[in-house]
């Protein structure tokens, strides 16, 4: 559970404002309110129109990176909250704690913020009142609107929010489209923020002087996921994703929406070190969950991905006893303490793409015999992962969810990997009364429907990989056993024709991994895909992403015959841990490469990652975050000087070690698609 030290102090509460005061505030175009972060670097200023339209703007060491922008929403069955509006009063108020996360990319986290509370109320008939709080730290702010219970508002049909982010200058933008057929699965454009189109958050920004933004939101809870489309020049405006009925969202009473969160930081590494995202959602509601750990599994897996196995029963059927026995002695064997198996059940015979009404996650396959498997697989030490593919029929997985996780409670597994493989716009919904729906995967009823998931599974002490998901907003830190999540295009995608760029991972990092942990199933060894099919990668690149590439259950997704092609990398992959006391970036250039430093949790050891791109370079980082005074044996797994993914050299590797300290830097090559991999081991004294 999060265990915090805090303190807050309110700094000043301000009165309604006057009519003749407001009056002289707008005419001389001063801000009604402001704040700024505690170390007094970002700041926001809260100003109306002359036509009473509320804008928020935005600036870091007193350089504009929001310019005024809009607020408001639009209703489907009312005027819409945008004119005519008074600022009524405000408050601010100072916070500081510092938490700890059960398991994550850092051990402790400190939350320390300044908060604006700024209350607006209509001046016509309707008087519908609001209040937009801000929370301003040191690397970003995030704000939400906060309606209370009011007659004028019992029920908010939102059509859509008019919240705006009005960027002050042009830079390059890493993005990705919204609302395509195939869901978040989409490679990230580079473009001028001022050609970006209908994207998904985050969408990182550039601007002209270096500074670094990252668009998103925190807190995803009870509403629809955010989208933004640009209207004009840099403007970007909320688009919220669609539900199956008119209004985009459906609230009553008193309610909040998530958090509009800017990371702003000099450069891409401060964007990922972060805590912006964890520290606007709530700290842990589930207790002691002492009962998640973290750690790696293998998985019947990537030979169904390749075309080889079938989920399906039949002949070539991949979740056998003979086969899942192989995969356990597998695992067994390399210390690996998971088991992923997929197709394990009824309900994949047939067309079940968008079609899942078939499928029991409580009934395994004649030829899958649980019991005996989950018995072999203790006396080895290994526990199951139960796989609940649902082909997007989303109620009819809610009508098993206790019968399905007491299925998997029963048989010792610790994570579950949910699907929703249909396309978007797709996702089938059942109410009481029988009537069918088909909900888009982000929109309202499925934001609701995925907690309901993970809420059902805490009762069982089950945690969650979510695929096909909503997208992440820091609700590990509330809801701890929602464990990683896909949401990008991962390592399925280069078993196919299509296959991702060399570039993926570096964008991959400063964009969809700001969300949280990524179940990205790294580490195919063998570089080979469908039909024979080479990966455009480097073996070192392959290790190089379980350090590069968060995820608390991390997963070796190549089979147990190609691993042992390769005994002396697959050693990295044996010693790596998936939980961290610390994390570092060392250097970064989105979409060119990255290089990643992270601390094992409770020890003593730091591994570092890089990847790169299609283009050879030579990378160059202090290791200054290593224990002064201290010796390291560094085990080095780098690409060979011939190494190159275009080549049949991609397999080419260099495994040395070297002594080194914190007053050492390291300089490696990364080949084209290339990377590196290093175990720093702490020697035992001084």
């Amino acid at each position: 559970m999060d265990k915090t030290k805090s303190k807050q102090k309110i700094v000043r509460s301000v009165a309604a404002l006057g009519g003749a005061l407001l009056a002289a505030a707008s005419a001389q175009g001063q801000p009604l309110a402001s704040a700024s972060s505690p170390d007094g670097g970002v700041k926001v200023e809260i100003s109306l129109d002359g036509d009473g339209r509320a804008a928020y703007a935005v600036t870091r060491n007193g350089k504009a990176i929001l310019a005024p922008s809009k607020l408001g929403f639009l209703l489907t069955d009312a005027v819409k909250i945008d004119r005519r509006l008074s600022v009524t009063g405000q408050e601010v108020r100072d916070f500081d704690e510092s938490w700890t996360q059960p398991w994550g990319e850092w051990k402790t986290i400190r939350n320390r913020y300044r908060e604006l509370k700024v209350h607006f109320k209509e001046t016509t008939a309707l008087a519908r009142v609001f209040t937009v709080t801000f929370r301003l730290y040191e690397d970003g702010v995030g704000f939400r609107y906060e309606f209370p219970e009011q007659p004028n508002l019992a029920q908010a049909n939102i059509a859509d929010e008019l919240t705006e982010f009005v960027f002050a200058n042009d830079g390059t933008a890493w993005w990705k489209p919204a609302f395509l057929w195939n869901r978040e699965e989409y490679l990230y454009n580079k473009t001028p923020l001022s050609a970006v189109s209908n994207a998904d958050t985050p969408i990182t920004i550039k601007l002209a002087d270096g500074t670094h933004v990252a668009l998103h939101e925190a807190a995803l809870v009870d509403y629809s996921g955010m989208a933004v489309s640009r209207t004009e020049g840099t403007t970007l405006r909320a688009a919220l994703h669609p539900g199956a009925g008119e209004p985009k969202v459906q609230k009553r009473g008193a309610w909040t929406t998530p958090w509009r969160t800017l990371i702003i930081a000099n450069d891409a590494a401060g964007i990922y070190h972060s805590h912006l995202m964890l520290n606007l959602n709530e700290p842990n509601k589930l207790g002691n969950v002492s009962w998640i750990k973290p750690g790696k599994f293998a998985g019947v897996w990537w030979n169904m991905i390749k075309g080889e196995w079938s989920w399906a029963r039949g002949p070539k059927h991949g979740a056998t006893n003979e086969n899942v026995k192989r995969y356990i002695d597998f695992a067994a064997a390399n210390k690996i303490p998971h088991l992923l198996v997929e197709g394990w059940n009824v309900g994949w015979d047939g067309d079940w793409f968008g079609n899942g009404y078939d499928m029991d996650f409580a009934q395994p396959t004649e030829d899958f015999d649980v019991d005996m498997l989950v018995a072999y697989g203790k006396k080895k030490g290994v526990r199951l992962i139960g796989h609940h593919e649902t082909g997007g029929a989303a109620s009819h997985y809610e009508k098993q969810f206790d019968k399905a996780f007491k299925f998997a409670a029963d048989h010792n597994y610790m994570v579950v990997k949910t699907g929703y493989v249909t396309d978007a716009a797709q996702m089938e919904r059942e109410d009481p009364d029988g009537k069918k729906y088909r909900e888009w995967h982000q929109g309202q009823w499925m934001v609701n429907h995925q907690l309901r998931v993970v809420e059902t599974a805490a009762k069982y002490k089950i945690g969650i990989d979510s695929h096909e998901p909503v997208k992440g907003t820091g609700l590990h830190r509330t809801y701890p056993n929602w464990v990683a999540r896909e949401g990008m295009r991962g390592m399925e995608y280069n078993a196919w024709p299509g296959k991702n760029p060399p570039e993926h991972e570096a964008n991959v990092v400063f964009t969809r991994m700001l969300e949280g942990p990524m179940d990205f199933t790294p580490g195919i060894l063998s570089l080979k895909g469908s039909d024979h099919s080479n990966l455009l990668s480097t073996i070192a690149k392959q290790l190089a992403l379980y350090v590069v590439i968060y995820s608390p259950v991390q997963m070796v997704a190549d089979t147990p015959e190609n691993y042992a092609k390769y005994p002396e990398p697959m050693k990295f992959i044996r010693d790596v841990p998936t939980d961290w006391q610390d994390t570092r970036v060392l250097n970064a250039e989105i979409g060119d490469f990255v290089t990643i430093a992270r601390k094992e949790r409770d020890g003593e050891n730091w591994y570092v990652g890089a990847v790169g791109d299609e283009q050879e370079r030579t990378v160059s980082f202090k290791l200054d975050f290593l224990s002064p005074g201290k010796n390291y044996v560094a085990e080095i797994y780098r690409d060979g000087d011939d190494a190159d993914y275009r080549t049949e050299k991609r397999h080419s590797i260099v495994i040395e070690s070297k002594k080194l300290t914190s007053a050492d830097t390291l300089t490696l090559r990364l080949a084209p698609g290339g990377g590196f991999a290093i175990r720093l081991v702490a020697a035992k004294g001084k």
